[in-house]
């Protein structure tokens, strides 16, 4: 019988256990590789995730009442803004840190369970105000019920953070598809039985619990006991800096919505808010996937300052190949679009679509601001031109609202435009990559755009006596795919750039 290991064999391999969880130097080796495996399984997943709610709003909007949605939606509301104190920001720092260790985390962990029970204790205390303010009883059980998923939710962020910061992008992927799909099934099996609002309650808190579930699954490290002087006050304020920039975020992106619907009523809101849903709609499903890797990859290259500069670089180039041609065609063909996704009695959202697509340009490259802010650790820089970007945002909408969701929406445009250089200064000030390097990152792929949208112009009025409104769309699309590849590949010469993304993935597959 072979004699037990010496205690202090043991301790060893639990520690050597523990660190892997921690250590990051194995992935700078191969990190382009990962990079690009990983974007491509995200991407992956985003598009499960969008046909899973796709699917599930088409069925469940079938088996439930509008009035059911709307007893949500009213919840959600403040759930919602509740929702951006959920982790603290302490995912990010977690996986921006260089060095961490594993009483760090574990303390990170009991922080992340004390706030999460602090704002389900707070929403359900709250609920029958709620309830009092919107004069519908139901909503104060809704409220406690919903705030049930921030315990499970506090359970789950160190786990995922700790995934995230190993590139483990299949896990995660792995993780969301089946939470998501478990809270599918969930809420279909009590719509069809006639649970009514409830289906979509308990779909949030399924998806919540499988997320929980699959992450300690997943991820093999347990949490100790909270101990002292385990030096988590860097984090922690990386942590708050990045919260507060969110919640001043959520405001300004928000009282859009809010000043319209007191100042105009609901008929204006709500082609104001269909519109910039529409438009975002895509634009989400490119930048969530490319967002998840580039920001864990960045925080693994911040001791690099030139292969840090060369990542981003690629990935800015990457991303507005992809999201330049899209938002240039949706306002080139906004009225076919608004017409065919929505329907006719949608129409007038066109022009709103049009002027929120001429904001969303460069918000795909500005949004890469965070990445930086969050890699290299400025979480505070970042709260500042969070405070001056959404005064900004928010004087523009008092600018437009006399003029209506019109008004709004144009001088929404124009404030996002002035941003777009100060942006980018601010975030690349003091490290190697300078405002050239972005314009040249860009440039190629915006001329491009621009060339391409002007011809889809003219094709959409030379089309419009001749074709119905889905012959123009499909015509104008080919035409705008085709002259804009056409251009980027062979007249600026980009075809193997892009191209060795697609190869490369193919290697790792």
């Amino acid at each position: 019988m072979p004699e037990p290991l010496p205690e202090s064999l043991k301790t060893s391999s639990e520690q050597s256990d523990r660190d892997r969880h921690f250590r990051t130097d194995h992935l700078n080796a191969d990190l382009k590789k990962r990079s690009i495996r990983g974007g491509a399984v995200t991407l992956v997943a985003q598009a499960c995730k969008f046909t899973l709610q796709m699917g599930s709003t088409v069925i469940l909007a079938r088996l439930l009442a509008p009035q059911d949605y709307g007893l949500v939606g009213m919840v959600t509301a403040v759930t919602g803004f509740v929702a951006l104190f959920k982790d603290m920001g302490l995912s990010m720092a977690t996986i921006q840190k260089a060095e961490i260790n594993h009483r760090q985390i574990s303390n990170l962990f009991w922080v992340n369970i004390a706030v999460s029970l602090l704002l389900t204790l707070v929403t359900c205390a709250i609920a029958p105000v709620v309830a009092v303010f919107y004069n519908e009883p139901r909503l104060t059980l809704i409220t406690i019920v919903s705030a049930i998923g921030f315990l499970f939710g506090g359970l789950t962020v160190q786990h995922q953070a700790l995934l995230n910061r190993q590139m483990r992008f299949t896990a995660l992927a792995a993780i969301d598809i089946v939470a998501m799909g478990f809270g599918v099934v969930s809420a279909l099996v009590l719509a069809w039985y006639g649970a009514g609002y409830w289906a979509l309650v308990v779909m949030q808190i399924a998806i919540a619990i499988g997320q929980m579930g699959g992450a300690w699954l997943l991820c093999s490290w347990r949490p100790s006991l909270p101990k002292r002087h385990a030096n988590i006050r860097e984090l922690l304020t990386f942590g708050s800096h990045l919260t507060g920039f969110n919640v001043i975020n959520y405001f300004a992106r928000n009282l859009d919505n809010i000043l319209i619907g007191r100042s105009w009523g609901a008929g204006q809101l709500g082609l104001y808010a269909k519109a910039y849903g529409l438009l975002l709609l895509p634009l989400q499903q490119i930048n969530a996937p490319i967002t998840a890797v580039a920001i864990p990859s960045l925080s693994r290259l911040q001791a690099d300052p030139q292969q840090f500069r060369n990542y981003y670089l690629k990935a800015v180039s990457l991303v507005t190949f992809l999201t330049l041609p899209l938002v240039i065609l949706s306002i080139a063909i906004s009225e076919e679009v608004v017409t065919l996704i929505l329907g006719s009695q949608w129409r007038e959202a066109s022009f709103l679509f049009r002027f929120l697509g001429v904001a969303a340009i460069f918000q795909p490259l500005c949004n890469t601001a965070g990445w930086l802010y969050i890699a290299t650790g400025k979480t505070d820089r970042m709260l500042k031109w969070g405070v001056f970007a959404s005064s900004l945002t928010v004087v523009s909408f008092f600018i437009g609202l006399p003029y209506g969701a019109r008004g709004v929406a144009l001088c929404y445009a124009v404030a996002m435009l002035l941003q777009v250089y100060p942006c980018m200064y601010y975030a690349t000030r003091g490290l190697e990559i300078t405002t050239s390097d972005l314009f040249s990152a860009i440039a190629q792929s915006l001329v491009a755009a621009l060339i391409a949208g002007l011809a889809t112009i003219g094709i959409k009025f030379a089309l419009n006596p001749i074709l119905p409104v889905w012959g123009i769309a499909i015509a104008c699309t080919l035409v705008m795919a085709g002259l804009y590849v056409a251009i980027v590949f062979y007249l600026f010469g980009k075809k193997s750039f892009y191209l060795s993304f697609l190869r490369e993935f193919k290697q790792r597959r």
